[in-house]
């Protein structure tokens, strides 16, 4: 049993896992940086100990500070939250090693499912449909070009170890491609300590569809239905919404089926998303597994009533999930804001500063994530993140309503963020119908500049 927990994050996943570890009468012990030493995560914890100074490097990601401070307090387990060490392999092992219960998978899933070189041919071995490209890694720029002749262009180039859109450079014809190929490997290198990549051809117009699966230590596996994650800017998610309104139920019912069966075909132990990508003629083809906890998670508890932080705690101690696919059940739709500290007139620019003021909205399925609160500075070292704001509906039309209502209560001043702009793209036409891709955020943000420009001079 996990009596004492060390959650190796900060910020709002942090207080997130903390409220389940409470409710499970589990005693919780945070960690901070020099920078974090008046957050709230760092209050709400039963216990709070410094492991660094403000960069992450010296903090969130310095192993030996954080597994030296999760044993002199008498923790049994880890919690890595998303994000810093959560799909550290490196991290999980040592954590398993002194004898904490890592809460999440194994080490040895976490480096499969993390390189996606290796990703991808646990899929191929399992039958699940990938994406057009390289089979392995890429060794040399002459094997590059052969690829990319044989699957065409636009395609793109990613970091074998990577996410986040580092490492990542998309190539529309024959004349970018040397160039990207080794900026790529650079970036890789740089951004994950490894410069492998390898190339997938690039569909335009797609949906970047997720399913939430969680699995146990005794062979079972279930999902928590899919999420639509398409409004994305620069390859990061601003807008998730679950279920995906514009799959079929045939389109459903195969996303789900083969993300439950690749799932299985790994032996996989914890909560964890299976990324797909489906394009124009509604064919769907495996991206990449994250083996841990998501942002948007919230969105499928509340189409679930699950609480997957509580399931996840309870396969790592080794207990059997709680339930079984058919007592899983899927009511109504819901929107997942991410609400940032960044300014949307200067490229979005991130805003460190003070909040001011802070009011956020109340009222029926709507709920909060945060760790924000008025007169809480926002470091400049770490992700822009001031909150998610989630609402639910009986039907997706009544869950875009309310989140406008939601947005025009919260309120937040001394530092910039997005939510004007979350307010007007629940106002638009691809957007209400959801019919929005992938593409949609940029050409959306790009409109906006046009007319802005247009105002400031006439």
């Amino acid at each position: 049993m996990i009596k004492k927990m060390l959650i190796a994050n900060r910020g709002e996943i942090a207080v997130r896992i903390m409220r389940t570890c409470k409710e499970m009468g589990i005693t919780t012990v945070a960690i901070y940086s020099s920078a974090d030493e008046e957050s709230y995560h760092v209050k709400f914890a039963d216990e709070a100990i410094c492991v660094g100074e403000a960069h992450a490097s010296s903090s969130y990601l310095h192993m030996n500070n954080i597994i030296m401070a999760a044993l002199n307090s008498g923790c049994d387990a880890i919690h890595p939250g998303f994000g810093f060490l959560s799909e550290n392999a490196i991290f999980a092992s040592l954590v398993e090693q002194v004898g904490l219960i890592f809460v999440g998978p194994s080490a040895h899933l976490i480096e499969l499912m993390g390189n996606k070189v290796k990703a991808k041919q646990a899929m191929i071995d399992a039958r699940i449909p990938i994406i057009p490209g390289s089979i392995g890694a890429v060794v040399d720029f002459e094997q590059c070009s052969k690829i990319a002749s044989e699957i065409g262009y636009p395609l793109i180039i990613k970091a074998a170890a990577g996410g986040g859109g580092k490492g990542m450079r998309l190539v529309h014809e024959r004349s970018e491609l040397e160039n990207a190929y080794h900026s790529a490997k650079q970036e890789a290198l740089a951004s994950f300590g490894s410069s492998e990549v390898y190339m997938e051809r690039y569909f335009t117009q797609t949906k970047h569809v997720e399913v939430q699966i969680m699995a146990d230590k005794h062979g079972h596996v279930v999902h928590l239905f899919e999420r639509d994650c398409s409004f994305q800017r620069r390859h990061q998610k601003v807008i998730e919404e679950a279920p995906c309104f514009a799959l079929t139920k045939m389109q459903r019912r195969k996303i789900l089926n083969d993300a439950v069966k690749a799932a299985k075909a790994v032996g996989y132990d914890s909560v964890g998303t299976i990324e797909f990508l489906m394009d124009s003629s509604g064919q769907t083809y495996f991206m990449e597994m994250n083996t841990r906890i998501q942002v948007e998670h919230p969105v499928s508890e509340m189409i679930t009533g699950i609480d997957i932080i509580k399931v996840m705690i309870l396969c790592a101690q080794g207990k059997p999930l709680p339930f079984t696919q058919r007592e899983i059940t899927m009511n109504g739709f819901s929107i997942e804001c991410r609400i940032n500290a960044e300014n949307i007139r200067a490229n979005f620019a991130p805003s460190p500063g003070t909040i001011s003021f802070m009011h956020v909205p109340f009222g029926p399925h709507i709920r909060i994530e945060t760790s924000m609160y008025q007169g809480a500075t926002i470091p400049p070292y770490y992700d822009s993140m001031i909150l998610k704001l989630i609402v639910w509906g009986q039907t997706r039309l009544e869950a875009i309503k309310r989140m406008r209502g939601a947005l025009e209560e919260l309120l937040i001043e001394g530092v910039h963020t997005n939510i004007e702009f979350h307010y007007l793209v629940l106002h638009q036409k691809e957007f209400i119908e959801g019919r929005y891709t992938t593409e949609y955020a940029s050409a959306f943000i790009k409109e906006l500049n046009t007319v802005e420009e247009f105002i400031r001079t006439t």
